[in-house]
């Protein structure tokens, strides 16, 4: 059995969208992280990885092959020097990049395997699910004047 990997680039106000960077960007840490992802992929886990910005992930060689092994990766909205990055790596398309141009939030390319799929997800932000998940600035303000707890609140 095979077991995915995950890999979200372009994630943006995500607290944990710096972890990944931050883990990566000292020697001894990245070292540590690599081990364990590969640990968790031969037992049978499913590690994920949150980034910004491509180039972070791919800064050393040893970082890259947690890219390279990872079976599915969500990208969001993409820098234009990341986007290249990506197309070189995942050999997608000139349409397929637009997707990931200048896109709406919800809106991204799924790579799984060797399939590339665009989506676009317009979520309601009038349900009560969409108020407690978001992490905009503007809507965990209004959740707290609500006195609404949301996933990041304790």
């Amino acid at each position: 059995m095979k077991v995915a990997c995950t890999v979200w680039l372009g994630a943006k106000g995500v607290k944990a969208s710096d972890l990944s960077r931050l883990l990566l960007k000292e020697e001894q840490t990245a070292a540590y992280s690599v081990e364990i992802w590969k640990r968790f992929r031969k037992w049978g886990g499913i590690p994920t990885g949150i980034t910004q910005n491509v180039k972070d992930l791919l800064a050393s060689r040893e970082i890259e092959n947690i890219f390279e092994n990872s079976d599915f990766i969500l990208m969001l909205n993409q820098a234009s020097g990341d986007r290249q990055i990506l197309a070189k790596q995942l050999n997608i398309s000139p349409h397929q990049l637009s997707y990931v141009t200048n896109s709406g939030e919800g809106e991204g390319l799924i790579f799984y395997g060797n399939t590339i799929i665009p989506f676009k997800d317009r979520f309601d932000n009038t349900l009560m699910l969409y108020a407690l998940m978001s992490s905009k600035p503007e809507d965990v303000e209004k959740r707290e004047k609500l006195g609404i707890k949301g996933r990041d609140d304790s």
